[in-house]
């Protein structure tokens, strides 16, 4: 039973800054719908749906069993995981990262987001935020106490940023730039003259910049990393993550990668508000790492069947995407009629109940779109079609 008499201690003033996550709030109306008798489909939220390789899980099993791994593990990640990333990025990334230095395991990346601008942004400097975007970049600069500075994302210019509209704005309080390639949610990836002009924007302005970059792996064979470009290393740092690549979502497995004295700065961060992952943990995560591109090519069978159906119900629901996209999501743009993404994803929840997400949850300029994710099997997806199909439509 709630409690509402007696003393009521108000929240703390930051709290005010930040609202809970659309999906939370989201997922418990659809658990309120399912104990109702609606047998809901979720093509919303972009968790993995299929298990990692067994020999991780193997892995996992056989050092858990070892009483000598269940105690507190160092800061920094032990050895065996960072070695398992540096060799990682040299092999899928061309970048050659010292592990014992220049590479930083984290309780997944979303941690190293709230790291990374604790460490660098002071209250009243500004962070560069794209729109649309991942909303936890927002959020955790509301709560440091910086300044949201949003920069425009469209789909005439590509989803690209225009680096020069930015500097005739003026960037004097500018001191960290949120960049997430292949992009979240517009699907859009990564190429090697975005990263060059990043990497000249961010020396030529003094920014560090950050490239969030969980999704290169899926249908995608063409992985890049920030930190490949000339000179990247002195004004980029870049989070990545196992829970897409290797469908370890809830295992919470991430690193952050950067110059030394950048590892140094997060870590004094990180260092007051975790003791170490679980050994067992990192000793699976790297053999994760360790898998050859027969497990990428063989994730990426399933995502493409899975995409294929996606697209029919975009098409469906008379909505234009652009077949490039890479990534665990499809981005397409809703009809004229609609007045904004939520009148959409809501009529398809209720009319059909499918849930899609609506791009207005992502910023502004996602408004006339919505997301398809692929993390639900090909008979839920063709399930899902048939219902537009049949009693929507």
């Amino acid at each position: 039973m709630e409690r509402t008499e007696g003393i009521l201690i108000p929240a703390a003033n930051r709290t005010q800054q930040v609202q809970e996550y659309y999906f939370s709030g989201k997922l418990q109306q659809i658990d309120e719908m399912r104990r109702n008798g609606a047998n809901v489909i979720n093509l919303g939220i972009g968790s993995p749906d299929l298990p990692p390789h067994p020999t991780v899980v193997e892995e996992l099993y056989q050092c858990a069993l070892n009483p000598k791994n269940h105690g507190y593990q160092s800061y920094i990640g032990t050895p065996l995981l960072r070695n398992a990333f540096a060799e990682w990025y040299l092999k899928h990334f061309r970048v050659n990262l010292d592990p014992a230095r220049e590479i930083l395991p984290l309780i997944g990346s979303k941690e190293g987001i709230m790291h990374i601008t604790l460490a660098f942004v002071n209250e009243g400097e500004e962070v560069l935020i794209p729109n649309p975007g991942y909303p936890a970049y927002e959020s955790v600069a509301r709560l440091a106490g910086a300044k949201i500075r949003y920069y425009d994302l469209k789909e005439e210019t590509g989803w690209l940023p225009d680096l020069n509209n930015l500097e005739s704005e003026g960037l004097q309080k500018a001191k960290l730039m949120w960049v997430n390639y292949p992009h979240m949610p517009t699907s859009t990836p990564s190429t090697d003259k975005l990263f060059s002009d990043l990497i000249a924007f961010a020396r030529k302005n003094r920014i560090l910049i950050c490239n969030d970059n969980p999704y290169s792996f899926i249908l995608n064979t063409d992985t890049r990393s920030i930190l490949s470009v000339e000179g990247a290393m002195e004004v980029a740092m870049e989070l990545n993550s196992l829970s897409k690549s290797q469908n370890m979502a809830g295992w919470r497995i991430g690193m952050l990668a950067g110059r030394s004295e950048y590892i140094k700065a997060v870590l004094k961060v990180k260092s007051n508000m975790d003791s170490g992952m679980f050994q067992p943990l990192q000793a699976a995560a790297a053999k994760a790492l360790q898998m050859d591109d027969s497990w990428y090519q063989s994730v990426n069978e399933v995502y493409l069947k899975r995409r294929l159906v996606a697209e029919k119900i975009m098409n469906a629901l008379n909505c234009t995407f652009d077949s490039r996209q890479t990534g665990l999501f499809l981005w397409g743009k809703i009809p004229a009629r609609y007045s904004g993404s939520e009148e959409l994803t809501e009529q398809v929840l209720h009319g059909v109940h499918v849930f899609l997400t609506p791009g207005f949850i992502f910023g502004s300029n996602g408004n006339r779109f919505i997301r398809i994710s692929l993390c639900s099997t090909e008979d839920l997806l063709k399930e899902a079609l048939l219902r537009i199909e049949n009693k929507l439509l």
